[in-house]
């Protein structure tokens, strides 16, 4: 077996580095090498297959390309739809970055207890069942159609994802994932990166929609690396006074409308409810 090689990653871009020095020489950040073991696996599990799209790699003019777009399917939270951009697209990833108790966890879980359009499932890496159930009591949402799932290895999310065949997919959250085929802790840049490659990739094969909750930074970035961003389809930002009531929701990312949208909700004893009229 061939022995561990110490090396350093960026936490901002997720490079990786031979040496350590005060600046990535990739994407210029400061103080963010971080050390790490870079233990060699298998040639079998460290294998990749196809590309985060899911398609196979052939090469086509633009006139042989489907243009046809899929319908977009109401979320039943007009704010929430408004900065979709219309709603939810088929195979779409939405990564959805907040402070703790902004309500990340509450929106999304409103949304698929409401929505009715797609059989949907909940996979938490943070909370229990009996939680993320009590939750959804107090809220007074119904549940009679709620999938609740507690893991967070990727790929025996992905095989009971695949039996259980949803429309909708919430991953909370993707810091929390993590794949086998690597040995590094959950919530490393290298883990972020692979496990989330794993569910764009899972996303766009089954056309499933899917939101990814993230953690964000002091500084009120996403925490993780930088390639995660390009990866999903759209971001957006919760943002608000945890303290306070209003919350508000905005994209910095969408390829499938505009950024200048924004969502407004009001934190109620039953939950976050859209204001049309701030």
């Amino acid at each position: 077996m061939s022995k561990a090689k110490l090396q350093y990653h960026c936490s901002a871009c997720g490079s990786l580095h031979s040496k350590w020095s005060g600046q990535c020489s990739d994407c210029g950040a400061w103080n963010t090498l971080e050390e790490s073991l870079n233990i060699p696996t298998s040639k079998q599990a460290t294998e990749r297959t196809g590309n985060y799209t899911g398609e196979q790699a052939v090469i086509r003019s633009l006139q042989e390309v489907s243009l046809h777009e899929n319908p977009r399917i109401p979320t039943q939270q007009a704010e929430l739809d408004r900065v979709l951009g219309g709603g939810l697209v088929s195979g779409s990833v939405i990564l959805m970055g907040g402070d703790p108790g902004i309500g990340k966890s509450t929106i999304l879980l409103q949304t698929l207890t409401e929505l009715t359009a797609l059989d949907s499932l909940y996979v938490t890496g943070e909370e229990s069942l009996q939680q993320v159930g009590l939750r959804a009591k107090r809220l007074g949402l119904p549940t009679d159609r709620l999938r609740l799932l507690t893991e967070t290895c990727v790929e025996n999310i992905l095989n009971l994802a695949a039996k259980e065949k949803p429309g909708l997919m919430v991953i909370d959250s993707i810091q929390t994932i993590f794949t086998d085929h690597l040995q590094s802790a959950p919530g490393s840049v290298s883990q972020i990166r692979e496990a989330a490659a794993k569910l764009v990739r899972f996303a766009k094969q089954t056309q499933t929609a899917m939101f990814l909750v993230g953690h964000v930074t002091k500084e009120g970035t996403l925490a993780g690396p930088r390639v995660l961003e390009h990866m999903v389809d759209t971001v957006l930002y919760f943002e608000g006074d945890p303290g306070g009531r209003y919350r508000i929701l905005r994209a910095v990312k969408n390829r499938f409308g505009a950024v200048n949208e924004l969502g407004v909700f009001a934190m109620t004893e039953h939950g976050l409810k859209g204001v049309s009229n701030p």
